[in-house]
C-alpha cells in the first residue's frame, strides 16, 4: 500500500507519491478531518452524521457511507476489489483513519516539539524551525466553525504559539538575540496578550546593548495589556524591568562551562604535543585512552572510535611488542549491550590481533593483560556460534576473579554477557550477570559499568515478564547517563518504553514510540543495532496480537520488503510469501532459514518461524522450533531484547504441541 500523507495545519489535504490527492467535496474533507481529529480512534457513524449536519435528512447514514466509499477508492486506489481497507477501516460501530504516526502533519509538529524541549539548544532549534514550517495557515481551516474541530484546533494553536517563544528562548540561548526579534515582533502584533513573548523581546533587544528599546518594550507590553485585558504586567516582567535598570548581571548570556572546557583542552593537548615526541609509545597509549572516552559521547564519537582503534591496535603490532598491542587491545574497556557486531569485519581483525599477542606473550606477563585480550575476544565474537567466545569470556572470567580487580572483572563480566547465549532461555543466567554488576560497579566508581549492569537487568526482566522491576533498571539508567553525559543510554531506554507500550497491548501509542525511537537511531553510530529494527518491530507488534491460534493471523499482516530489513529480512520473506498466497514459496523459505543468531533476539525470530510455519503446516520446522524454543517456555519472546516481543513463548510451544499432535 502506497503512503498517504494528511496535512490539517491548513486546509485539509491528502497527498501521495505522485501528488495532492482528489478528495472531491466538502463533505468528503469533513469526514477525513473529523476522523484525524479522532487520532486513530473509532468514530461511530451516528456521531458523525451528527457533526456533518445540524439537522440530519433520512439517508444521512447511507450518505456517510458513501463519502467513506469514495474517499476509499482515493486514498488506496490500487485495493481490489472486497478487500479490507487498510487506511481508512471499518471497525464496530465506525470508522477509524489509521495512518502511519508520522503521516499527519499535526502528529509530526506536536512530537517534534516535545522532543526539542528535552534538547540541548542547539539540538532543539532546527527541530523546531522544521516544525514550525509545517504550518500553512489556521489548523483545520474551512472547519473554524465546527464543534467537533474547536477544542483541536484550540490545542495546536497554542502549541504553535508556545513553539514560536520556545523557538525565540532557543536562539537567545546559543546568543542570537538578533534572529530573534524580528519574529517575536510579528508574532506579538498578532497576539499581544503573550506575557512571556514581552519578556523574551525585550531581553533580547537588551542583549543587543539596546536597553532604551528594551525598556519601550516593556512599557508597550504595559499599555496592551491594559488596555485589552484590563491588568498589570505578571511578575516576570516587573522584574525582568527592575532587572534592566539596575543591569544585573544575571541578564547576560552566560558563560558556558563547555567554553572554559574547550579552552583548556586545547592548551592541553598543544602542550603534549610539544611535548611528547612524535611516533612515542606513550602518544600511541594515551590515544587508545582517548578513543576508549569517545566511545561513550555519542553517534559520531562511537563511529570515529571503531575506525580509530583498529588503526591503533595496527600501529602497535608494528612495534613488534605483544605487552604493547595488549595494553592497545585491553585498554578499549567500553560497554556493550548490544549482540550483534557494529562492524563485522573489523571485529574479526582485532579478535585475530588479540589472539597474536596472546600466543606471543612471555610466560611473565601480567594475567592482567592476558584476561583483558580474552574478554576482548569475548565481546567481539558477540552473535557467533563458535566456541572460543564462551572459552575466552569462562577464561577471563576466572583470570579477574583471582586477581579480584573490580574495574577486570567488570570487563570479563561484560564478555561473560556477550557469550551467554548458547541456547534460549538463559535470561536468569544474565540477570544475575547484571546484578552482579551493578554491585560492583556502584562499589567501585565504575559508572559505564553500574549503567551496562541496569541495561542488562532491564532486558533480563522484562524477558521474565517483571516489568516493574525492568521500570525500575531503566529509571536507574537514565539517571545515571544524564548526570555523568552517558547519551547512549537514553537510546535503548526509549525503546524499552516503547516495548513496555506494546507488550500492554497499547497498539497505536507503542506504534508511534516505535517511529520515534527509531528515529532516535539515526547518527547514534550502532548499525548493528539498527538495520532492519524499525520493521522487525511493527512485525512482531502485530503477531503478538493476532495469536498463532487465530484463523489465517499471518496472511494478514503486510510486509514490504522495499524496506531495509537488514539481518532479519529472511524472517520477513516467509511473511510476505504467505500474505501472498505462495504458501508453497513460503515453506521452502522457511525450511532455507539458518539458525537465528545466537544473540538477543534468537527467541524473537524463532517465534517468527513458528507463526509461519503453523500458517503453512510444515512439521518440519515447527519441531525444530519446538526444541530450540522449550527452554525459554516461561519467557516472552524478544522481550530479553529490552526492545520487542511477539508475546509468550508458552503460547507458540502450546499451538506448535497442537499442530504437531493433528493427523
Amino acid at each position: 500500500m502506497e503512503r498517504v500523507a494528511f496535512g490539517v495545519l491548513g486546509p485539509v489535504v491528502a497527498e501521495n507519491s505522485a501528488g495532492a490527492l482528489a478528495l472531491k467535496g466538502p463533505r468528503h474533507r469533513a469526514v477525513l478531518a473529523r476522523l484525524i481529529v479522532a487520532r486513530r480512534r473509532v468514530v461511530p457513524v451516528a456521531h458523525l452524521v451528527q457533526d456533518l449536519w445540524a439537522d440530519p435528512a433520512p439517508g444521512a447514514v447511507g450518505a456517510v457511507q458513501t463519502f467513506v466509499g469514495e474517499l476509499r477508492r482515493v486514498l488506496e486506489p490500487d485495493r481490489p476489489p472486497r478487500a479490507p481497507a487498510r487506511l481508512l477501516v471499518t471497525d464496530g460501530p465506525g470508522y477509524a483513519l489509521r495512518p502511519e504516526p508520522d503521516a499527519v502533519d499535526a502528529w509530526r509538529f506536536e512530537a517534534a516539539v516535545g522532543a526539542a524541549a528535552k534538547l540541548s539548544a542547539t539540538d532543539a532549534l532546527p527541530r523546531l524551525e522544521e516544525a514550525l514550517e509545517l504550518w500553512r495557515g489556521p489548523a483545520y481551516a474551512g472547519f473554524a466553525q465546527e464543534d467537533w474541530a474547536r477544542g483541536e484546533r484550540s490545542r495546536l494553536s497554542e502549541l504553535r504559539l508556545q513553539a514560536v517563544e520556545l523557538r525565540a528562548g532557543t536562539q537567545l540561548a546559543l546568543g542570537r538575540a538578533a534572529e530573534a526579534v524580528p519574529d517575536l515582533e510579528a508574532h506579538l502584533a498578532d497576539h499581544p496578550w503573550r506575557e512571556d513573548a514581552w519578556r523574551l523581546l525585550a531581553l533580547a533587544l537588551y542583549r543587543q546593548d539596546r536597553q532604551g528599546d528594551a525598556l519601550g518594550v516593556l512599557r508597550r507590553a504595559r499599555a496592551v495589556l491594559a488596555d485589552r485585558l484590563g491588568v498589570d504586567p505578571g511578575p516576570q516582567l516587573r522584574r525582568l524591568q527592575a532587572d534592566i535598570l539596575a543591569q544585573a548581571p544575571g541578564l547576560d548570556l552566560p558563560a558556558e562551562p563547555a567554553v572554559t572546557s574547550a579552552r583548556l583542552w586545547t592548551r592541553a593537548a598543544a602542550a603534549y604535543d610539544r611535548t611528547v615526541a612524535t611516533g612515542a609509545r606513550a602518544r600511541l597509549e594515551a590515544t587508545v585512552s582517548l578513543i576508549r572516552n569517545l566511545a561513550v559521547t555519542g553517534g559520531g564519537g562511537l563511529e570515529a572510535a571503531r575506525q580509530h582503534r583498529v588503526e591503533a591496535i595496527a600501529a602497535a603490532e608494528e612495534f613488534g611488542d605483544p605487552e604493547l598491542t595488549a595494553r592497545v587491545i585491553g585498554a578499549y574497556d567500553v560497554p556493550a549491550i548490544w549482540t550483534r557486531s557494529d562492524d563485522p569485519e573489523p571485529a574479526q581483525r582485532i579478535v585475530a590481533a588479540a589472539e597474536r599477542a596472546l600466543t606471543a606473550l612471555p610466560r611473565t606477563s601480567r594475567e592482567a593483560a592476558r584476561c583483558r585480550l580474552l574478554a576482548t575476544i569475548a565481546l567481539e565474537m558477540r552473535g557467533t556460534s563458535a566456541a572460543r567466545g564462551p572459552q575466552a569470556a569462562h577464561e577471563a572470567e576466572e583470570i579477574a576473579r583471582r586477581l579480584d580487580d573490580p574495574a577486570l572483572l567488570a570487563f570479563a563480566l561484560n564478555g561473560a554477557f556477550m557469550q551467554s547465549f548458547t541456547r534460549a532461555g538463559l535470561a536468569p543466567r544474565r540477570d544475575a550477570i547484571g546484578a552482579e554488576l551493578i554491585e560492583l560497579a556502584s562499589r567501585h566508581g565504575l559508572v559505564t559499568y553500574e549503567v551496562l549492569g541496569h541495561l542488562i537487568r532491564l532486558q533480563a526482566r522484562s524477558a521474565l515478564g517483571d516489568f516493574p522491576a525492568a521500570d525500575g533498571h531503566a529509571a536507574a539508567a537514565d539517571r545515571l547517563a544524564q548526570h555523568h553525559e552517558l547519551p547512549l543510554a537514553g537510546v535503548f531506554t526509549q525503546w524499552y518504553r516503547a516495548l513496555r507500550l506494546a507488550a500492554s497491548g497499547q497498539l497505536p501509542q507503542a506504534e508511534t514510540a516505535y517511529r520515534t525511537a527509531a528515529a532516535r537511531l539515526d547518527g547514534a553510530g550502532m548499525p548493528g543495532l539498527q538495520r532492519g529494527l524499525l520493521p522487525l518491530a511493527l512485525l512482531c507488534l502485530r503477531l503478538a496480537h493476532k495469536p498463532p491460534s487465530d484463523a489465517g493471523p499471518v496472511d494478514t499482516i503486510d510486509i514490504d520488503l522495499g524496506t531495509d530489513w537488514g539481518p532479519f529480512r529472511p524472517w520477513a520473506e516467509p511473511f510476505a510469501l504467505v500474505a501472498a498466497g505462495r504458501h508453497a514459496e513460503a515453506r521452502a523459505a522457511l525450511r532455507a532459514l539458518p539458525e537465528p543468531p545466537r544473540d538477543l533476539l534468537y527467541e524473537a525470530c524463532c517465534c517468527l518461524e513458528a507463526a509461519v510455519a503453523l500458517e503453512t503446516g510444515d512439521r518440519v520446522v515447527l519441531e525444530r522450533v519446538h526444541s530450540r524454543l522449550l527452554p525459554a517456555a516461561d519467557e516472552l519472546a524478544g522481550a530479553g531484547s529490552g526492545l520487542v516481543t511477539v508475546g509468550p513463548v508458552e503460547r507458540y510451544l502450546a499451538d506448535i504441541a497442537t499442530a504437531l499432535s493433528a493427523p
